[in-house]
């Protein structure tokens, strides 16, 4: 198995026909109202289980607009440990539907394990790299929006602290604390100044984590560290542990958090909005969308969707309560180096990238 390289070659499967059968009717689909189709497909979440306000989540957003788009019938099986994770993946595939979704790292080796016993079924495995013919990995550079949070912060920043943690050291990680130190790199270079980011060094790959991604009172203590160093943007990239780092800069006054994967201002519980100044988000809900779509039509392959700035699968998130914080230069800059990246003009490099 191999989780980071990953083949482009688009082999098309038989089992992805346009002929889709076996699955059932999706509700409310009456044959009166909207599409139909007799596809179905299967998600198994991790062990964040399905409202983790991460990837799990979105994820099955995606799968429910795709039900409204294309008729077919989607459901969840929710993992609550690692003991689920295998099984999970088998029972999803025994329902007999076309494709079946797993979602992140924890459910790789289970995927390919079914991936290689089924050949004609179709596999999409989400925030991982997969390598099989009938496995299609959506993963996302990071890196390239990460890169605008942490321009952002640094122009922001009062104390010229700004920090980072993860929840382990592993790519889809380390991928957006790579992007986000280069980012404050940039301000610096670009304005003379000296901000600081703490929590990651780039070249030697390591920095500060919190060991799960679950333990909420990990990322809160980790946080009041860095608010202790003077930090005052933080951007955590460990799923709900995250939730400690808002807490902490709700508790001192003296933070504000960016948040990762999706929209905190719009996930997350309503008094933390205080503290959320942007969010690097990942469209997981377009690329789901998408891959049910090239299903029903026929046209499956393993060729990886990576979401970017420029397709829009990665970008951040409006600053909501925090806008007043954002002069309209730090605003023009960042524009500016949006469309530097899109344009191939700035490459932001990580040896963690898609």
């Amino acid at each position: 198995m191999t989780l980071r390289r990953f083949s482009t070659i688009g082999v098309a499967l038989v089992a992805a026909s346009v002929a889709l059968a076996g699955c059932g009717q999706a509700p409310g689909s009456d044959g009166a109202d909207g599409p139909q189709s007799d596809a179905c497909v299967r998600m198994v979440t991790n062990s964040g289980g399905l409202e983790d306000r991460s990837f799990n989540q979105s994820s099955w957003e995606g799968l429910q607009e795709a039900e409204r788009e294309y008729g077919v019938e989607a459901e969840a099986l929710v993992s609550t440990g690692e003991t689920d994770l295998a099984p999970n993946v088998r029972q999803a595939v025994d329902s007999g539907c076309e494709l079946i979704v797993t979602v992140g790292w924890e459910l790789a080796e289970a995927t390919l394990d079914q991936a290689e016993a089924n050949p004609d079924l179709a596999f999409s495995i989400v925030d991982e790299v997969v390598e099989a013919e009938n496995v299609k990995p959506v993963v996302f550079d990071t890196a390239q929006a990460s890169f605008l949070a942490g321009y952002l912060a640094a122009g922001v920043s009062k104390t010229g602290v700004v920090a980072t943690f993860g929840g382990g050291n592993q790519p889809p990680v380390t991928l957006f604390m790579d992007g986000f130190v280069d980012g404050v790199a940039r301000y610096n270079e670009v304005h003379g100044t000296a901000v600081r980011a703490l929590g990651w060094n780039k070249d030697t790959q390591d920095g500060s984590f919190t060991g799960d991604f679950e333990d909420i009172n990990k990322g809160k203590v980790l946080t009041e560290g860095f608010i202790a160093q003077g930090a005052d943007v933080i951007l955590p990239v460990a799923g709900q542990v995250g939730e400690g780092a808002a807490a902490a800069a709700i508790e001192h006054g003296a933070a504000s958090v960016i948040w990762v994967d999706s929209d905190g201002f719009e996930t997350l519980p309503a008094e933390f909005r205080p503290v959320l100044l942007t969010s690097v988000l990942k469209n997981t809900q377009q690329a789901m969308v998408e891959i049910v779509g090239d299903v029903v039509d026929g046209e499956f392959t393993n060729e990886p969707y990576v979401g970017t700035l420029e397709n829009g699968g990665v970008e951040i998130a409006p600053y909501h309560d925090l806008e007043s914080l954002v002069t309209p230069g730090l605003q023009g800059e960042i524009d500016g180096l949006r469309q530097a990246i899109i344009a191939g003009e700035l490459v932001i490099d990580s040896p963690s990238a898609p």
